[in-house]
């Protein structure tokens, strides 16, 4: 599966960063029996860090290609958590997307597709999962969207 993954990135034109280290006092990802969860991950890209408001700076497909970023970072925690062998996953459990917006911005779901839409490119079925979106004030360096998520393995 991990040569499938690699070549559906590479078919998406994308690749994996190498997995984020923290940047306060907690851990990347904790593992508890079967279950990963993956510390919020900020939207980051090879220009640094993605900037900004929805609603204000950004617009939606803006968003989107952030959350994706986020996406990726997840991506790529797994891969960690999972010693590289990512044919472990069995599913993408849940996601929780927090969206850097004005009070009057309502698309945090649209946003938030740039990342469910990744899991289920990269990992088929085992990528649909069950998610939140939510909007907030603002969010840690100013970054546009912040990303958690549970992941089952095996």
């Amino acid at each position: 599966m991990t040569n499938t993954i690699d070549q559906r990135l590479a078919e998406l034109g994308l690749s994996l960063p190498d997995a984020p280290a923290p940047a306060a006092n907690y851990v990347p990802f904790v593992q508890s029996g079967s279950l990963v969860f993956i510390s919020g991950q900020i939207s980051s890209g090879p220009e640094g860090f993605i900037c900004g408001k929805l609603g204000a700076d950004l617009d939606v497909e803006q968003g989107v290609s952030a959350a994706r970023a986020c996406g990726l970072a997840l991506i790529a925690q797994l891969r960690a958590a999972c010693g590289g062998d990512l044919t472990r996953l069995r599913r993408v459990v849940k996601l929780t997307g927090f969206v850097n917006c004005t009070p009057d911005f309502t698309d945090q779901p649209k946003v938030v597709n740039g990342c469910s839409d990744l899991m289920v490119a990269v990992f088929g079925e085992a990528g649909r999962h069950a998610r939140a979106a939510v909007g907030a004030p603002s969010l840690p360096l100013g970054v546009a969207v912040e990303i958690e998520g549970i992941f089952e393995i095996g």
